[in-house]
């Protein structure tokens, strides 16, 4: 299926068994699904091709993020850092829609981490970060800088996830879901897989997920 094919409101997620990752996007694990592409959404660098691809496990979230980029801007050199303000890519997880609180991973080319659980109450937002956060509840991931294109790649377990609704996610379950991407070449371009209204918290407006 082409790139183009999967730009609808749902998106597929197929099923793998687990692998590791090392940041490159190579295992061979990743041949079994698509490339989504990402919308550019406003900014200078309207050419710069920003796609990402899902899958998941009996243990796990797998996210794999290509992005074209002639110029990295990132100097940040600690994870839960403001990492929006430099090159970065984004998902959000929302869950349970009956509950107005989504999961938001940030992860910056030079393979920084931001991890947070978002309360999103009438508007009024604020990211928290997870408690024990090592052993089985530890975020794997993993970045690659190449000429003119940098990739990330992303395993995260259900055990980080374990506070919200539909966690782990079974076959046929579906969730909401949106994906970005901003970078900071001649000012700040932005992408989203889904279109919001104000802001990436939009989460209203976000697209769906479906675990095959």
């Amino acid at each position: 299926m082409s790139v183009e094919g999967l730009l609808a409101q749902e998106v597929p997620v197929r099923k793998t068994a687990d692998f590791t990752v090392n940041g490159k996007g190579d295992a061979a694990e990743w041949r079994k699904t698509d490339w989504v592409a990402l919308t550019y959404r406003g900014g200078n660098m309207k050419d710069y091709e920003t796609k990402v691809k899902l899958l998941y496990s009996d243990s796990g979230v797998y996210c794999l993020f290509h992005n074209f980029d002639k110029k990295i801007t990132s100097t940040m050199s600690a994870d839960f850092s403001d990492l929006w303000k430099e090159d970065v890519v984004e998902i959000f997880f929302w869950t349970d829609e009956k509950v107005p609180i989504y999961f938001e991973y940030e992860i910056s080319p030079r393979n920084y981490e931001l991890p947070i659980l978002v309360p999103n109450i009438n508007g009024k937002f604020l990211g928290w970060r997870p408690w024990h956060y090592d052993g089985p509840r530890l975020i794997k991931h993993a970045t690659n800088i190449q000429p003119d294109v940098w990739t990330a790649e992303v395993y995260m377990p259900y055990k980080v996830l374990a506070p919200l609704g539909n966690v782990p996610p079974t076959k046929g379950m579906s969730w909401r879901c949106n994906i970005y991407r901003l970078d900071h070449d001649d000012g700040v371009t932005r992408w989203s897989w889904q279109p919001v209204r104000t802001n990436f918290h939009d989460f209203e407006h976000f697209g769906v997920i479906k675990f095959e």
